[in-house]
């Protein structure tokens, strides 16, 4: 029996429907009461903004919280170095999904900066089914890779035959545009307003080999 066996690379550009904003609080004290004091204190404010851009409290999610201890590296009259203990640390991670809206992600980020909660915040676009892509990039492979057999077929008098076998390795695929958007805690305090802007395009790849009979 001869065979054919072609690779079919599937390319997928969707435009992003969904968008993830993660926040990071991180609030310092000398004592552990004094630090989780704090930073529930502005994550209060951040509810606050959330709530004054059309969220819920409940929408703002909790994706990690941790506290540590605190030691800086000081020298010594005499040169030395030593782990000296500032206190404690405490840090919040939270995240804020929604549907893509320009205007609302504007007002939302600036509502943020203008709470005081001195929050670094990053965002992604994303969409909010990725298995549609997933979906999109194996019928885009099994397209590619047809139409290359046939081509070669036809180039050396050959004709396709029954496909005899599919290997195809899961991967994670990406579904984040290229576009990001990140301000650290410093900046927010000069931030004014937060424009409106378009992400790019989502390009995603994905590939597949077949292998088909050939007469």
């Amino acid at each position: 029996m001869r065979t054919i066996t072609v690779r079919g690379i599937g390319t997928v550009s969707v435009k992003p429907d969904f968008i993830i904003v993660t926040l990071d609080i991180v609030s310092k004290a000398m004592e552990y009461n004094k630090s989780v004091e704090n930073a529930n204190k502005r994550i209060e404010l951040l509810q606050n903004a959330v709530v004054s851009s059309g969220f819920a409290k409940e929408d703002l999610k909790t994706l990690s919280f941790d506290v540590r201890t605190n030691y800086e590296n000081e020298q010594d009259r005499n040169g030395r170095y030593h782990n000296v203990f500032k206190g404690y640390a405490c840090r919040y991670t939270l995240k804020l999904a929604f549907d893509f809206d320009a205007k609302k992600l504007a007002d939302t980020l600036t509502a943020i900066s203008d709470s005081n909660a001195n929050a670094e915040f990053s965002i992604k676009f994303t969409v909010k089914n990725p298995e549609n892509i997933s979906a999109e990039l194996l019928r885009s492979a099994t397209e590619n890779a047809r139409k290359k057999a046939e081509i070669l077929c036809v180039a050396s008098g050959a004709k396709l035959g029954t496909l005899l076998n599919i290997d195809y390795s899961w991967t994670d695929i990406n579904v984040y545009s290229a576009s990001a958007y990140a301000m650290e805690r410093d900046c927010c305090d000069y931030l004014l307003s937060v424009p409106e802007f378009e992400p790019d395009d989502i390009k995603s790849q994905d590939s597949a080999t077949f292998i088909w009979e050939i007469t």
